[in-house]
């Protein structure tokens, strides 16, 4: 596909002015392709035309204009082809299509100014986008090489230069997955709406194939413990099928990768509940499709994701460990555009419409479809192997499963400062494995019947309304009101009845009941305020209510849990971005009141985080804060078949509110084309919450609700990184040793290992780029996690004559399971022609290693029986994409 605007320069002098279209008369017969017509224009008239070739591919035109001026016969024609043209400062008459914007346009020097300069300490402001799709690209680095002037645009793109020298100088603006873009300044220019077009680092120019030496898929280093992926360059990395952005995190130093059951991430020994999800501003709670092998959110959606492993901004809370911020694609405001991909597992479409020249839209929408793999997984992480259900083996079932999600977002821009979106999400999964067998004329005879329900529900629906305004060059305000819910139902239980031998019908009914419903009502506004050149100030104000319902029962009669409670949380921060000592040093203090309406209490939270440049290579890093938690999620323990989890919400009654105080302390070498980088961490952590039943009473009234219990931890560990960024060979060594103890009363006095305990984990990433061909490879290795083992059962016959059950248990997550290692491959290749298209070819766990997802026990006169639960083995996969743009 060709890139970026071709220039025709056919004029004699070397600068043209603007002329008056209206005064050059076009009075001949005209014909040919538009390409060559605006050519003998341009040769004739001493005019220059600029374009995308793209545009004007394959349009022929036969007009006979008598004596029209030119501007006239411009619009006329170009109208017919949904195209439109403008005439810039310089003269040059720029052809687009006819969604594209034209009176926010302000383009710079096409080359660096020679002249003296006429303005000195200068603001300079403007927004950055995508050249192709006309996209704004949020926090790119903005910066005047040479000298300690740079700054970064927010989420809207929008960004602001205080205290520029001169307006002659060069502006250099970089982008994770984009080519570095300069940007001229010049006395002619205007300074307060800047227009920066940055060209992917992949895409093709006049048809031949670019292999740009700066091909980034991920960066680590610019702040303290925070992560930038491509979502774009995600399709290169190995997978099971779907580009997957949290999968591709999982690469990561300091996050777990040997969790195929869930896509959520356990960052520097925290879980996936004390992770703030977070897509165009509302909250997920869940972000699982197929037991977690997907994550819930489609690549094709997302334009931007940054993921803050620690040390998260004052303006981010309600999460102990970590923070990933997504921001949805707005969709090609200049080119309707269609794409999709299709794989073994799911089919993906996308569609981005330019309503109009202010007003996009995207949708995309992906559904799994029954094929080999999706059969495997299903059936390897649903327990349903053979063998695993006597009934099912023997008479069969009718398995109906699948997920989907739906994206959608609507951008109305109604003036220059004004940004108005509508973002929408859904997704669910719908597992069925329900069985109604046809029995035997012989059992049928004796009245016997039998139904299995095993069904099993969950899914987000979460949408957000945002209002952004940049008041000025230096303030900048977003206002946004979100609405999440998150529901979980499981019904797994058998029913029927038969004749007994004393000819009476007796009824069967057992098993488990789940259901769970969160509801996040939310509403904020976040501030920016430019104070100087080395000092932004940024504040806010929050409000959430959350209604979270549980309910967990046995044998449909037997209610273990019942639970609802509702709050609300509110408060604000405040915090300032400083860049001090010539901009060596990068200091940002900052401060977050919660006030909870379920403990009526106030919580604040200190926080900062600096760094500091050594050397134009060397850096030093480290942050320190405290954080809060008042919705999360409580383990409960099964010890036979694996434990589950729930949300809550804190109440300081049986649950208290969760709190982690956190340090961080790293460096970090950096040249051009390496990184290495180390951080250490340590996380007190309190008002961790459990719910086991090991110690009910065996008799007597039971108070179900007595069996929360409360306990502290200490997570810690040291995060190494070698990266090699760019050039054909890229990649990275990845290494982290941790450790993550926990301290329950009820579970005695010693400390015992966290489930999540990870000792060591080591990720070896290799890409390779050659000709059109992307291709990949991923070795993981993590040692095995804690787990608790029953020593045995025995029977007690109770005085009332009855017998009771009971179970002997190991200390809690005393043993451990094998060390997890798997090796992945891909290979990419990237199609030429009129269409963006691709072939992608993977293989998961290349030497089929059986890796061990838990153990499943079972007493049987008194000897513990365990099975293995294995993850996936070898898994080849193929996914084919292609865009129209």
């Amino acid at each position: 596909m060709k890139l970026f605007t071709t220039l025709l320069l056919l004029t004699l002098a070397l600068h043209v002015r603007s002329q008056d279209l209206s005064s050059i008369k076009i009075d001949e017969l005209i014909t040919g392709s538009l390409e060559e017509v605006l050519e003998r224009l341009a040769d004739e008239h001493q005019l220059t035309f600029e374009y995308q070739p793209n545009l004007l591919k394959d349009i022929q035109i036969a007009e006979r204009p008598h004596n029209r001026p030119l501007d006239n016969f411009l619009k006329s024609v170009l109208k017919k082809y949904k195209l439109k043209f403008y005439q810039k400062p310089d003269g040059t008459l720029h052809v687009i299509g006819q969604y594209e914007r034209v009176e926010t346009q302000r383009y710079t020097q096409a080359r660096a100014y020679q002249g003296p300069p006429k303005r000195r300490n200068i603001s300079v402001s403007g927004k950055v986008i995508d050249k192709l799709s006309g996209e704004t690209l949020p926090f790119v680095n903005v910066y005047i090489p040479g000298t300690t002037i740079g700054t970064s645009s927010n989420v809207d793109g929008y960004f602001t230069l205080l205290n520029v020298p001169t307006d002659t100088q060069t502006i250099a603006m970089s982008y994770i997955g984009y080519n570095t873009q300069q940007i001229y300044l010049s006395p002619e220019v205007q300074l307060d709406q800047l227009l920066a077009e940055m060209t992917p680092s992949s895409a093709l120019l006049e048809e031949v194939v670019i292999s740009a030496e700066r091909e980034e898929l991920m960066q680590a280093s610019r702040e303290v413990s925070l992560l930038k992926m491509t979502p774009a360059k995600l399709a290169s990395l190995p997978s099971l099928g779907e580009k997957d952005v949290f999968r591709a995190f999982q690469l990561m130093p300091g996050i777990s990768a040997a969790n195929e059951h869930t896509s959520g991430l356990y960052v520097r020994g925290g879980t996936p509940d004390q992770a703030l999800t977070l897509y165009d501003g509302f909250t997920v709670y869940n972000v699982d499709h197929l037991f977690g092998f997907f994550s819930a959110f489609n690549a094709n959606s997302i334009k931007d994701i940054q993921l803050y492993k620690g040390a998260f901004d004052a303006k981010y809370g309600g999460r102990l460990s970590s923070v990933i911020e997504i921001t949805g694609k707005e969709g090609n405001n200049r080119n309707f555009n269609i794409g999709g991909d299709i794989s073994l597992l799911s089919l993906n479409a996308f569609v981005e419409v330019p309503l109009s020249e202010r007003w996009t839209t995207i949708a995309a929408v992906r559904r799994s479809w029954k094929s080999p793999i999706y059969n495997e997984i299903f059936d390897r992480f649903s327990g349903e192997d053979e063998g695993s259900n006597p009934i099912a083996d023997r008479f069969g079932s009718s398995v109906s499963s699948y997920f989907y999600d739906l994206n959608f977002k609507t951008t109305w821009k109604p003036s220059d400062k004004d940004v108005i979106s509508l973002s929408f999400y859904n997704g669910k999964d719908d597992l069925d494995n329900s069985i109604r067998p046809e029995l035997p004329s012989f059992i049928e005879d004796q009245n016997f019947s039998i139904n299995i329900t095993d069904v099993t529900q969950w899914g987000n629906t979460g949408s957000s309304l945002k209002w952004s305004r940049r008041w000025s060059d230096r303030f900048y305000s977003n206002t946004l009101v979100s609405f999440s819910n998150y529901f979980s139902d499981r019904d797994r239980s058998v029913d029927g009845s038969f004749t007994d031998a004393d000819g009476e019908e007796q009824d069967i009914s057992r098993g488990t009941f789940e259901d769970s419903n969160l509801l996040d009502y939310s509403a904020k506004t976040d501030f920016e305020w430019k104070v100087s050149s080395n000092s932004q100030l940024e504040f806010g104000a929050f409000y959430t209510f959350n209604d979270i319902a549980y309910e967990y029962a046995q044998n449909d009669t037997s209610s273990i849990i019942d639970r609802r409670t509702k709050g609300a949380t509110l408060g604000g921060y405040v915090q300032n971005k400083l860049r001090l000592m010539g901009d060596r040093l990068h200091f940002t203090p900052g401060i977050r009141y919660n006030y909870f309406e379920e403990t009526g209490g106030t919580y604040w939270e200190p926080r900062f985080n600096f760094s500091f440049k050594m050397t134009e290579k060397w850096k030093l890093k480290g942050s320190a804060g405290r954080y809060y938690q008042f919705a999360k999620r409580v383990i409960r323990e099964d010890v036979l078949q694996g434990s589950r989890d729930f949300w809550v919400l804190a109440d300081d009654d049986r649950l208290p509110v969760s709190s982690n105080d956190q340090f961080v302390l790293g460096t970090s070498f950096e040249t051009r084309d390496w990184l290495f980088d180390v951080e250490a961490y340590h996380k007190k952590l309190s008002g961790l919450s459990e719910y086991s039943l090991r110690f009910s009473p065996s008799f007597g009234e039971i108070d179900y609700n007595e069996f929360f219990f409360d306990g502290t931890g200490v997570a810690r560990g040291i995060d190494f990184l070698l990266q090699k960024k760019y050039g054909r060979w890229s990649g990275w060594l990845g290494y982290t040793i941790g450790d993550v103890r926990n301290n329950f009363e009820v579970y005695g006095e010693d400390d015992f290992y966290a489930a999540n305990d990870v000792t060591h984990e080591i990720k070896l990433v290799g890409m390779y780029k050659w000709r059109n061909w992307d291709f990949a490879a991923t070795w993981i290795y993590a040692s095995g996690r804690p787990y608790t083992a029953p020593d045995g059962g025995y029977q007690l016959d109770l005085l009332n004559g009855n017998t009771n059950d009971y179970l002997s248990v190991s200390s809690k997550n005393s043993l451990r399971l094998p060390a997890y290692h798997r090796f992945d491959v891909a290979a990419t290749v990237h199609f030429q022609g009129n269409n963006t298209s691709s072939m992608s070819f993977s293989i998961f766990n290349l030497y089929n290693r059986e890796n061990t997802w838990y153990k499943n026990f079972e007493i049987v006169d008194g000897e513990v029986l365990s099975t293995d639960v294995k993850y996936l083995g070898f898994t080849p996969n193929i996914t084919y994409s292609i865009k129209l743009k």
